[in-house]
């Protein structure tokens, strides 16, 4: 399939406008669970199953998107997302039954992963691909950020099911968007004709299952950071609880403001994606180090927004170097894949993190996350050589 046409910048903002829906849709979810809490009268585990069913549903989009964009057209794919994503959000809004909530759940994973695979996959072919992504990315940060405000505001007026009416209807024009912005040309007669590429087959590839692997640790240490750095900032250094508040707000700032600046920076000094990633990587590494090291509350403070500004294009650059790494079939599938699996990290390494601040002491988080940085600093280097191989492979065969 061939994406690499010029397009107008109509798609680029609409992609940018899906990022930020998303955005929000995570952003409010933390917002709301006291609400949902108290409406249903259950307790706070029993409404963690809602997250384990959203992260079923976003795990089955991105073992899916490569093959359905090996059949339809990017525009009707992501109207596929769009209309599982309001059709989620206006379920929610009509306060369903707590087992149907549950399950409506793995809808809304399903629809909000689609449409973060298959317009990773369209920007990544695209010119400029890398500032793209980083800039896509950053605009699910934008969300991100709003949603709790949004959530909080409605709150003092309405029900919780008013936040998720309010989603669905912005849902609404962004869907007839795609369906009038996005190109009506589907993927050729013969890749079309072809079986697409599987989930097992793209993992059996050494850069994938690499890149997997490096984006599965990447979310984990990204929301474990987040979700535990509050307490590790009150309890570790003594901060008090709006002082905390305020650095891991700075956190999640640095990791938006990064995403829109370090790229442009990099593509100016002419450095590669590659070579950028490398060098957030040590910036990501001595980040942990330095809030680990240092027992002032001030350089912790530091260095949690440095850590966040570091971490920023990892997650956007590692989707555009795809591209470069596989064979051009298994792109679509590479991104969805990697996509979806990363959810795996995202659930179990901050609950890894939560279970060695109970049982061995929250100063564990530092050199948890320093530990979990260097992994990805080799788990990167081990997919830029698989990718170079597979590579050199081709041109031999080729030559042959």
């Amino acid at each position: 399939m061939s994406l690499t046409r010029r397009p107008d910048r109509a798609p680029v903002l609409l992609s940018y406008a899906a990022f930020v829906l998303v955005g929000l849709g995570a952003g409010v979810g933390g917002i709301l669970i006291p609400a949902q809490i108290a409406d249903y009268g259950v307790d706070e585990a029993t409404i963690g199953i809602t997250f384990f069913t959203s992260s079923a549903g976003f795990l089955v989009a991105g073992a899916t998107s490569g093959a359905l964009l090996h059949r339809v057209s990017v525009r009707v794919a992501l109207t596929i997302g769009a209309l599982a994503y309001i059709f989620a959000a206006f379920a929610m809004a009509a306060r369903p039954p707590f087992w149907a909530l549950v399950a409506v759940q793995l809808l809304a994973g399903y629809g909000t992963g689609i449409l973060e695979s298959v317009l990773n996959v369209y920007l990544a072919g695209l010119p400029r691909a890398t500032t793209l992504l980083n800039r896509l990315h950053a605009f699910f940060g934008v969300g991100a950020l709003l949603g709790p405000l949004l959530a909080a505001w409605l709150l003092q007026y309405l029900p919780w099911t008013a936040v998720w009416l309010v989603l669905g209807a912005v849902a609404v024009p962004l869907a007839a968007g795609f369906l009038l912005a996005y190109p009506r040309t589907g993927p050729p007669a013969e890749e079309s004709a072809a079986p697409p590429p599987r989930f097992g087959e793209a993992l059996r590839r050494p850069a994938i299952l690499l890149a997997s692997i490096f984006l599965t640790v990447y979310v984990g240490l990204e929301i474990g950071v987040g979700n535990w750095g509050f307490t590790y900032l009150v309890q570790e250094h003594g901060e008090p609880s709006l002082v905390a508040g305020y650095t891991i707000s700075g956190y999640w700032l640095g990791l938006t403001l990064g995403r829109f600046l370090i790229s442009p920076a990099a593509t100016r000094a002419g450095m590669s994606a590659a070579a950028m990633a490398t060098a957030c990587l040590a910036g990501v590494t001595g980040g942990a180090a330095l809030i680990w090291a240092s027992p002032a509350a001030a350089v912790a403070t530091a260095g949690f927004v440095l850590l966040g500004f570091f971490l920023a294009p990892l997650f956007p650059t590692a989707i555009a170097v795809v591209p470069d790494v596989v064979e051009p079939r298994l792109v679509a599938t590479a991104m969805g894949v990697m996509n979806g699996v990363s959810v795996v990290g995202g659930a179990g390494l901050p609950w890894l993190a939560g279970w060695l601040a109970q049982h061995v002491g929250i100063w564990t988080l530092m050199p948890f996350a320093l530990v979990l940085s260097v992994v990805q600093l080799v788990v990167w280097r081990l997919m830029l050589v698989a990718g170079a191989r597979r590579n050199a492979e081709a041109v031999t065969g080729l030559r042959a």
